[in-house]
């Protein structure tokens, strides 16, 4: 209704969360993405896909790209800049209805 270009982007990779312990968040993330992916798709929207470009070892970011596992490093952004230019270019490309 009011002709805004969508990019839906997917929950980084997270294998724990320093501030609560435990709570096992890894296959959480992924169905969550999975969902996303899935409606942007349905509603023709563009999925930005930064899970699969970050994801280190056990579905979590590294330590290079996050140094207490979910809150990007200069580096884990300089990953997520070109992907968002890109995602953005695309929406801006398609027509709304």
């Amino acid at each position: 209704a009011n002709k805004i270009n969508v990019v839906l982007s997917s929950v980084l990779p997270a294998f724990d969360f320093p501030w609560k312990p435990g709570m096992e968040p890894a296959n959480k993330v992924i169905e969550l993405n999975k969902w996303i992916k899935a409606y942007a798709a349905q509603h023709k929207l563009i999925y930005l896909d930064y899970f699969t470009a970050m994801k280190g070892e056990r579905n979590g970011l590294s330590e290079d790209l996050a140094k207490d596992g979910i809150h990007p490093t200069k580096k884990g952004y300089a990953i997520m800049e070109p992907l968002a230019e890109k995602a953005i270019a695309q929406a801006m490309k398609q027509k709304i209805k």
